[in-house]
């Protein structure tokens, strides 16, 4: 179904559209001819197809004027907390502007994880499943951009942390985002399939990619995480290992762009 074909509203909410994610999204929207609001925090011209209105989803400042005229809405926004109070007030919003098509991302293992943040994100999907807006939840593993940060700092370590046990699948941001846009223009899907990387690496594995294309080597010392998330995170509730949608890029494809 094509942008001009669909009848979710002239112009799609983007919220979180200045982050990594966000900014794929944003583009890819616009790329295909249809015109944009992004709810931003900070105030910005308007450019290239895209609306920017000034807004807070914590404050819960702006949201009614940003979601004037619109049918479909994807919540992106996100950040270390409060994102179920942000899901809360945009869904809540949305209900009330009679939105069509409310579309948000969460996390794999956001129902299986004993950690605090991913409670948070089995909160915020609660929120938009019970806005009563139709609504379509993607949960992603996580994106190149954050594991690449994580091996970056560990690196800089003289002896490098490896939690036993501890895997990710980690996925392109571009590959998410392209999903997402695919899902917020067929219309209301309910819980989409997860999406993950085409591989699964542990902490080590991600680490030495690193190093080796610095041209560097570290000594690991690893060390069994204690507790509850270290058992979850052993019997790989984290993960989604069948069905789920798998992307193509891989880590080492990643980094060879982003270091090499």
């Amino acid at each position: 179904m094509s942008g001009t074909e669909n009848t979710m509203g002239p112009t799609i909410l983007v919220t979180g559209g200045t982050g990594t994610l966000g900014g794929h999204v944003v583009r890819m929207l616009t790329e295909q001819g249809l015109p944009v609001r992004v709810l931003s925090r900070s105030e910005r011209p308007s450019a290239d197809g895209v609306e920017y209105v000034t807004g807070d989803l914590r404050e819960n400042t702006g949201i009614d004027a940003a979601l004037d005229g619109i049918g479909t809405v994807l919540n992106l926004a996100g950040g270390p907390k409060g994102d179920d109070e942000v899901a809360r007030n945009i869904s809540r919003a949305a209900s009330e502007a009679e939105v069509r098509h409310l579309v948000h991302i969460s996390v794999v293992g956001a129902d299986r994880m004993p950690l605090g943040y991913l409670r948070t994100q089995l909160a915020a999907e609660r929120a938009v499943i019970g806005s009563g807006v139709p609504w379509t939840v993607l949960r992603a593993a996580q994106f190149h951009d954050l594991v690449f940060g994580v091996a970056r700092a560990m690196a800089k370590l003289p002896v490098v942390p490896a939690p036993t046990g501890l895997r990710f699948q980690p996925v392109a941001s571009e590959e998410v985002a392209a999903r997402l846009v695919e899902l917020a223009l067929a219309g209301p899907s309910g819980r989409a399939d997860d999406l993950v990387g085409p591989e699964v690496l542990t902490m080590p594995d991600l680490v030495r990619d690193y190093l080796r294309l610095q041209g560097k080597r570290r000594p690991f010392l690893p060390f069994p995480l204690p507790g509850a998330a270290g058992r979850a995170y052993r019997s790989g509730l984290n993960l989604t290992l069948d069905g789920a949608d798998v992307g193509k890029r891989t880590w080492s494809d990643f980094l060879a762009a982003r270091v090499g």
